[in-house]
C-alpha cells in the first residue's frame, strides 16, 4: 500500500486551491509530502481548460457576475466546465512513478472511483465511449480533466451532488452539447448528505489506487 493523505478544505474559492495544488505538486515531488487527494467544495466558478472555446460560455461576463460565478483560465485538459456548491470536486496529487506513468489508466481508474460511489447509492453509471467522465445514461454526472507536470499529477473530477443545475445551462459543458448534466439530487428526487458522498469516495480512491490513508481527512489549507 502506498502512503497517502486525504485533505477536506471545505468550501473555497477556485484561486486559493489552485495555489495549493501548485504548492502540493512541489512538495510530492520532492517528498516532502506524500500522493494527496484534496476534496473541496468551491463558490461558483467557471473554468476554462486549454482547448476551451469562449463560444460555449452562452452568457455574457455581467449575466455571470450578476450570478455570483467567477472566470479561471486552468491548465488542465478540455474544454469549459463548473465548479459550485453542492458538487464534490477531488484534486489528486499524485506521483505517477508510484502508480505507473499511464495517463489514459489514471482517467479510468478517476471514472472507477466513480462509478463504484454511485453503486453505493443504488444508481448504474457508465462510461460513454469518445468521452470521458461518468455518466448515468446520457447525462453526465462527473467531468473529469487532468494536467501532469514531471509525472506529477493535479487538477481531477467533479462530482454533481447537489449543485445549481441551471448553472451548467449558462456553457456547453465540456465542449458537449447533445447531452444532459444530472447530480445525485436530480436521479434521487433528494441530495445525500454531501460528507456521505465524500466519505465513500474516499473509500474508494484507497482502494483503486491502493493507497492507505496516513491521517484523518480533517485538514485544511
Amino acid at each position: 500500500m502506498i502512503p497517502a493523505k486525504v485533505l477536506w478544505l471545505g468550501r473555497q474559492k477556485y484561486a486559493a486551491v489552485w495555489h495549493a495544488q501548485k504548492e502540493l505538486m512541489t512538495k510530492v515531488r520532492s517528498g516532502e509530502e506524500p500522493d494527496t487527494l484534496i476534496l473541496v467544495e468551491h463558490d461558483p466558478v467557471i473554468t476554462l481548460g486549454r482547448s476551451a472555446k469562449r463560444e460555449h460560455i452562452l452568457v455574457s461576463a455581467k449575466s455571470l457576475a450578476r450570478e455570483g460565478i467567477e472566470l479561471f483560465e486552468v491548465e488542465r485538459g478540455g474544454d469549459v466546465t463548473y465548479h459550485g456548491p453542492g458538487q464534490l470536486v477531488g484534486y489528486p496529487i499524485l506521483d505517477l512513478k508510484r502508480h505507473g506513468r499511464d495517463l489514459h489508466l489514471l482517467l479510468r481508474n478517476y471514472e472507477e472511483v466513480l462509478l463504484r460511489t454511485l453503486v453505493d447509492f443504488g444508481i448504474q453509471g457508465r462510461r460513454f465511449p469518445g468521452y470521458t467522465g461518468v455518466w448515468v445514461a446520457d447525462e453526465k454526472i462527473a467531468a473529469i480533466g487532468v494536467a501532469v507536470e514531471h509525472w506529477i499529477t493535479y487538477h481531477g473530477f467533479a462530482f454533481n451532488v447537489a449543485p445549481n443545475l441551471h448553472h451548467f445551462q449558462l456553457i456547453v459543458p465540456c465542449g458537449i452539447a447533445d447531452y444532459g448534466v444530472t447530480s445525485l439530487e436530480q436521479i434521487l428526487g433528494q441530495a445525500p448528505d454531501l460528507a456521505t458522498v465524500r466519505e465513500r469516495v474516499i473509500e474508494h480512491f484507497a482502494q483503486v489506487f491502493g493507497v492507505k490513508w496516513t491521517n484523518d481527512g480533517l485538514n485544511g489549507i
